[in-house]
């Protein structure tokens, strides 16, 4: 792997979890109790999040390794129903490469998994609610299935974020008062287009892919429509023709 941007001299070592982590590191902010909520999506050439359906057929090597960093770094990690149903979703492991910068964090060995979901149309026999390292979250609002919270809660901590809907800056808001600041969202699309609509996302992290896939899959983010931001290019890695871009909040919008 090989860092295009920014181009002046870098010492990290790109083939090592630990420089992976160093290169990806949150700012310093969330230690002092400022949420930052980062996604970490992949795309095809021509904006397609899916591939037969899966974001799978997308991905690479390089991909995966930086999907186990983010994870690695990430306090609880966010994910839509939807997508926890499709990808077959199972609880964050505690990785021994990571769990001594964990602990001299304070962070739990593994991220929580928050499953983000209104109807809570959920299999809770599943691992994800079964063999968790980490209590599993459900992020709903008042207006859910009284039964259906009940029986969430049984096997995982329910928290209510919003009436009528979750709310996404009261999800975040109430993670922080979890004292979680490091947050992470693999998506899927449709909770990525709430998170950019609502203003509460922070930074992109992006894998390209050097494929163009066509049809009628939806981009990274399908959601409401909300006010169009800037985002700053912080940096830009390649490997075997994958592309992986961070982008930030611009400090100069105007620009």
């Amino acid at each position: 792997m090989r860092r295009l941007l920014p181009t002046a001299p870098d010492v990290t070592d790109l083939t090592s979890l630990e420089g992976l982590a160093e290169a990806y590191a949150y700012p310093d902010s969330v230690a002092e109790g400022r949420p930052w909520l980062r996604a970490n999506m992949v795309s095809s050439l021509d904006g397609a999040a899916r591939l037969d359906g899966l974001s799978e057929g997308l991905s690479s090597e390089a991909d995966k390794r930086i999907f186990g960093v983010l994870r690695a770094l990430a306090d609880v990690v966010l994910v839509g129903a939807q997508t926890v149903r499709a990808e077959g979703y199972r609880p964050a492991r505690a990785r021994a490469e990571f769990a001594a910068a964990r602990a001299a964090r304070g962070q739990a060995p593994a991220a929580a998994i928050a499953v983000v979901t209104g109807r809570l149309d959920l299999d809770l026999d599943a691992p994800l609610f079964t063999e968790p390292l980490v209590p599993t979250l459900v992020i709903t609002s008042a207006s859910a299935p009284a039964d259906a919270v009940k029986a969430a809660g049984r096997v995982a901590d329910v928290v209510v974020a919003g009436d009528e809907r979750v709310d996404p800056a009261a999800m975040v808001a109430a993670l922080a008062g979890h004292g979680w600041t490091r947050l992470l969202t693999e998506g899927g699309p449709r909770l990525l287009g709430q998170l950019t609509a609502a203003g509460v996302l922070d930074e992109l992290c992006l894998s390209l892919a050097p494929l163009l896939a066509s049809g009628d899959a939806p981009r990274i983010s399908n959601g409401p429509a909300g006010q169009a931001e800037r985002m700053e290019l912080v940096s830009l890695l390649e490997e075997k023709g994958f592309l992986f871009a961070r982008y930030a909040r611009s400090v100069n919008p105007a620009d």
